[in-house]
């Protein structure tokens, strides 16, 4: 089983608008980090998960890493934005790790995500361990 990264998607005014940053960068997309994560090589295949309004929402596929300047490293992502159930997750700084078992089902063609539950209340519950 793959093992997965979350990131927030800062500045992101919706999900719309993310699925506009992906389609503007042709295939691949390269994320800066300031360290190489110790699980590299179990990432590669898995996913990361983007965080928005305190929920997983979407899930770009991650292909490799690699060097970037000044000692930095490139996660380079799939630009294929691939919607996922509503999942409550609290933000965060950088990335984390996300197992598979956590990780929510991806939508399938056509399918909505429904009455989910808006990011503030879903956080809410969560911190009640009510979801």
């Amino acid at each position: 089983m793959p093992l997965h990264l979350t990131k927030v998607a800062f500045r992101a005014q919706s999900l719309e608008e993310m699925h506009g940053w992906f389609a503007e960068r042709g295939d691949e997309a390269k994320l800066t980090t300031r360290y190489l994560p110790k699980r590299h090589a179990e990432l590669i295949g898995g996913s990361l998960f983007w965080i928005f309004k305190r929920q997983l929402v979407a899930r770009s596929e991650i292909l490799r890493f690699e060097e970037a300047e000044g000692g930095r490293t490139h996660i380079v992502i799939s630009t294929r934005l691939i919607d996922v159930m509503p999942k409550p997750h609290r933000a965060h700084q950088g990335w984390r790790y996300l197992d598979d078992e956590d990780a929510p089902r991806d939508l399938a063609e056509g399918e909505t995500s429904g009455d989910a539950i808006p990011g503030k209340l879903a956080g809410e519950l969560a911190r009640l361990g009510l979801v």
